[in-house]
C-alpha cells in the first residue's frame, strides 16, 4: 500500500493490488478455490466471482486481486486445467463505460 495526494491535497491509502480476469471457471468453482489456487503465487487480497444478477448463479468468470506474484500466476496458470476447464487468465482491464438504459 502507498499513500497518493489528491485533488484536494489530502493524502489517501492506496490499495496497489491488481486485478487479474479470469475466465471458462467451472460453475462450481467457489472463491475459497480460486484464492487456493492463485495464492501460490504470492498474497490474494480479493476475490470476486461474477453471478447472474436474474438468477444468481455463477457466470464462469470472476476476478482476483493480488499485491504480488501477478505476473507468475498469470504465466502459470492460463490455459492450465482447473475443475475439467481451461482457465483463460490475463490482467483485467479497465470496465468500459456503458449507457444506462432501463432494463425492462
Amino acid at each position: 500500500m502507498h499513500y497518493v495526494s489528491g485533488a484536494t491535497g489530502r493524502r489517501k491509502l492506496m490499495n496497489m493490488s491488481k486485478r487479474i480476469y479470469v475466465g471458462n471457471l467451472p460453475f462450481s468453482a467457489n472463491e475459497d478455490a480460486v484464492r487456493e489456487l492463485f495464492s501460490q503465487f504470492g498474497n490474494v487480497t480479493a476475490v470476486s466471482l461474477i453471478t447472474d444478477r436474474d438468477t444468481g448463479r455463477p457466470r464462469g468468470f470472476g476476478f482476483v486481486e493480488m499485491e504480488e506474484g501477478m505476473a507468475e500466476a498469470i504465466s502459470a496458470l492460463d490455459n492450465s486445467d482447473f475443475g475439467g476447464r481451461t482457465l483463460r487468465v490475463n490482467e483485467a482491464r479497465p470496465r468500459e463505460e456503458r449507457s444506462r438504459s432501463p432494463r425492462w
